[in-house]
């Protein structure tokens, strides 16, 4: 999608001051190959009617603007009352001087053809009298005098490509001759001419045509090409951006998905536990009952901060043909995501969220064996559980150590890993999901490859403020640069170690 204001051309006009037609036909290309589809035009209700595109000549209004089955149709008012320049032109185009119409529009989407482009979306800006037709499909009608009478015309219209200029006022003389020359040039090539070739956006327009043209056989064209200093006979296509980032795969242990997720507006959770029960007992009917003293305490859990920002200059934002913004922020998403998991499996330092794996009360279970996978171990391990933990329960393993697992069979020759029938339903191990989590320990000596239990009742993590991304546009001001700063808080740990068991792998 290109950045730059086209010009097209078309047109159609009739009464004193009043002009009307079709400022793009529908259905045909233009010299050089372009189409603008029906229902690609935005445009607002009003617009400026200008004269050969120049904002310091405006000489009416458009205000009737819409789409039929013959084009884009417009109607507008030359000021003729009021703008000297307005009487002139319609002079001009009363004595047949000036003969068409063109649209200046940004394109924001375009699909190649065999020759042009296939327009589908553009939002137009501006529509303006010009000297020059191209078009063969968009033609003055008439224009009417002030008497009333008609001065009918039969031209075709122009079909410019060109950047957005200011054009000095041009006298009738000035314009007979600029036609003239015009005609010789569309004569030699065939096409229309390029204007404001000192931009840099119009250069490079002009290559992409003068390439499209010398693969067509036109040699007149080569003029306009790169050419290999040290290879004269071949030229140089135009430069192609493409559409997309390639982009490095991130993971992350998706704990959130089986973790019990809340929310917090405080620094610090604290949650009151009971350590043990009342204490009843049988008794006779004059026997007096016994106390019960149920112990309580408490746990908290603090909200921790994780934060970082990433300075990018203001020129790769501006000039990139890309959404940078966007991209940053994605890789920051990306990377808060694989921190965050890890934290939730491994974590252990102060600064960051306790992860489950590093919960001292969590009971072990032995597997038997320092490096093999025991499959009477993971049996014994799960059924370790009271039955209504078990039966939320979800196992947890990386990939490497899932990939044994699923070689596994118990005493009768089944496997214990078995696949998902159903869309949307996780594999399972005995009967109950797994999940792989890829931050999980693997398979050696003394390690915990393999954790499960009901995490929605034993692991617990607190939301205090969202991934935030803020640029900040003046800290770095003077050197040309803008930073993202990108922060988030949350907090997480195990509020019930009961309703884990961890495989515990032999020591070497």
């Amino acid at each position: 999608m290109t950045d730059r204001l086209e010009i097209k051309a078309a047109l159609t006009v009739d009464d004193a001051g009043t002009i009307t037609g079709i400022a793009w036909p529908f259905g045909s290309p233009d010299r050089v190959g372009d189409v603008i589809e029906k229902g690609a035009i935005a445009s607002p209700e009003v617009l400026p009617m200008l004269f050969a595109h120049d904002q310091a000549q405006v000489i009416g209004v458009w205000d009737e603007i819409a789409e039929t089955t013959d084009g884009l149709t417009v109607k507008g008012h030359l000021l003729v009352d009021d703008v000297e320049r307005a009487r002139e032109v319609h002079a001009m185009i009363r004595s047949k001087a000036v003969s068409g119409l063109s649209i200046g529009f940004r394109t924001r989407a375009a699909k190649p053809r065999q020759r042009g482009r296939a327009i589908t979306a553009l939002d137009l800006h501006e529509i303006s009298v010009v000297a020059v037709p191209s078009h063969p499909g968009a033609q003055i009608t008439s224009i009417k005098a002030a008497d009333g009478t008609a001065d009918h015309k039969e031209n075709t219209l122009e079909n410019e490509e060109l950047e957005v200029k200011n054009d000095p006022v041009i006298s009738p003389e000035d314009l007979k001759a600029l036609k003239a020359d015009v005609a010789t040039i569309k004569a030699k090539l065939n096409r229309p001419t390029a204007a404001n070739n000192n931009q840099p956006e119009a250069q490079n327009d002009n290559e992409q045509k003068a390439f499209a043209s010398f693969l067509r056989g036109d040699d007149l064209d080569r003029k306009a090409l790169t050419v290999a200093n040290d290879a004269p006979g071949y030229v140089l296509a135009p430069e192609e951006t493409s559409g997309e980032f390639i982009r490095n795969l991130v993971e992350f242990s998706p704990v959130r998905g089986i973790a019990d997720v809340r929310s917090t507006g405080s620094h610090t959770i604290i949650l009151p536990k009971r350590l043990t029960i009342t204490n009843a007992k049988w008794k006779g009917e004059t026997v007096a009952s016994e106390a019960s003293e149920p112990t309580f305490d408490q746990m908290e859990f603090s909200v921790k901060e994780m934060t970082t920002h990433v300075d990018v200059g203001n020129w790769l934002i501006e000039d990139a043909s890309h959404d940078v913004e966007a991209e940053i922020r994605l890789a920051l998403a990306e990377d808060f995501g694989a921190k965050e998991g890890l934290a939730f499996v491994n974590g252990s330092a102060a600064l960051e969220p306790k992860g489950f794996m590093s919960e001292a009360g969590i009971t072990d279970s032995l597997n038997g064996h320092a490096t093999d996978l025991n499959a009477d171990a993971l049996i014994k391990l799960m059924y370790s559980l009271p039955g209504v933990y078990r039966n939320r329960g979800t196992w947890a393993m990386n990939g490497t150590t899932l990939a044994v697992i699923r070689t596994l069979k118990d005493g009768n020759g089944n496997y214990l890993w078995q696949p998902s029938y159903q869309a949307g339903q996780p594999e399972t191990i005995l009967g109950r999901p797994v999940v792989e989590l890829i931050d999980m320990p693997d398979v050696a000596a003394n390690a915990f490859p393999i954790i499960f239990g009901d995490f929605k009742a034993g692991y617990r993590i607190y939301d205090r403020i969202e991934l935030q991304v803020r640029p900040n546009p003046y800290l770095l001001a003077t050197e040309g640069m803008i930073r993202f700063h990108a922060r988030r808080r949350v907090g997480a740990g195990v509020v019930r170690a009961d309703v884990f068991r961890k495989l515990k792998m032999a020591a070497a």
